[in-house]
């Protein structure tokens, strides 16, 4: 007699469940396993024999007499290509983690067991479908959690021994080096598995859930980007006319200072770099300049407000697929077998 859908799991189903669910995904894992492992020994070469060449060789271009003229120098440009290379190669695949893991999530973590039902097989052998579901979200979290918070600390690393050292080094927040040396990116990939287990139970189809998974990373993405910059305060620094305010990183808004030192936010002209521009202050009745932007020391803070941000659709998505599957798999009588009295009995 088959086992009802809401009967309990044994406990020991829990521990053969996991091993069934790494079985079943072993080619995903191996691949996600060469990737991991792959990409940490690039980073790793990356910020050490690969940045110790590239500083040695802007040094000698920086303090190198004959680097200054037209006359080529002995200077080994080669390395400084090298880490440019190897570096824009690492960063775009650390931000490639998030859409490969949300591909996956919907394809073959629900998509294709919804699809070719094995799922309900699963849910009649004793094992429950909140139970399928949490084995499902929580080993693939576990991993994703270590190896992409692994792979973004090795690239942070990285970043930071070439800081100072390589003329051509990345800003910290230039758009590929920022988010692929914090944990935005981890919480965007467990944002994407989320999500992408919630279309594979939407959609049951492995193809459609993983064009939707792919896409929903890159809205997810691009509304947190829109909003990062909003969800920690902003410095302010300000210069006069003869000058620009001087500051490095994201910029959030930048304007005129008026006589009365209000500060007001102008679409162009905010500098008295060219002749038109200074006519126009000078009509605008400017006294100076203002640029609100986050400094270096908003790195952290902003990472952990996204992150933060991130996590909490993530459980949001997480608690919709559970509520799913238990609406789905839960037995509901139709209205009329609930009937009482007369109109039962007719």
């Amino acid at each position: 007699m088959t086992a009802p859908l809401s009967a309990s799991a044994p406990p020991a189903a829990a521990p053969r469940q996991v091993r069934w669910l790494l079985r079943l995904h072993r080619p995903a894992l191996c691949a996600w396993t060469v990737l991991v492992v792959g990409l940490a020994a690039a980073l790793l070469w990356l910020g050490g024999p690969l940045t110790d060449a590239s500083a040695a060789a802007w040094h000698q271009f920086d303090t190198d007499p004959a680097c200054q003229g037209p006359a080529p120098c002995g200077y080994d440009q080669d390395a400084i290509l090298r880490y440019k290379d190897v570096y824009q190669y690492t960063t775009l695949a650390v931000l490639a983690v998030p859409f490969l893991v949300a591909a996956w999530s919907g394809a073959a973590l629900t998509g294709r067991e919804m699809e070719t039902g094995t799922a309900r097989l699963a849910w009649t052998q004793g094992i429950t479908p909140v139970r399928w579901l949490a084995a499902r979200l929580g080993v693939p979290a576990v991993l994703v959690t270590a190896c992409t918070g692994l792979l973004v600390w090795l690239h942070h690393l990285a970043w930071s021994a070439g800081r100072g050292r390589i003329d051509s080094a990345e800003d910290w927040y230039g758009l590929t080096t920022f988010y692929a040396g914090g944990p935005l990116t981890v919480a965007l990939a467990l944002a994407g598995l989320a999500g992408g287990a919630l279309l594979g139970l939407v959609l049951g189809r492995s193809l459609v859930a993983l064009c939707g998974s792919v896409l929903t990373v890159a809205a997810l993405w691009t509304a947190v980007h829109l909003a990062l910059p909003h969800l920690w305060p902003s410095a302010t620094v300000t210069s006069g006319r003869r000058a620009y305010p001087e500051h490095s990183g994201i910029t959030t808004g930048e304007g005129i200072i008026t006589a009365d030192g209000a500060h007001v936010s102008v679409p162009s002209c905010v500098s008295d770099a060219r002749q038109a521009c200074q006519a126009l202050n000078d009509r605008r009745h400017a006294t100076g300049f203002w640029v609100d932007y986050h400094p270096y020391a908003h790195y952290g803070p902003l990472h952990l407000a996204g992150s933060a941000l991130l996590l909490a659709l993530a459980a949001v998505l997480a608690v919709a697929a559970f509520r799913l599957v238990h609406r789905r798999t839960t037995g509901r009588r139709p209205a009329r077998a609930r009937a009482t009295g007369p109109k039962a009995a007719v």
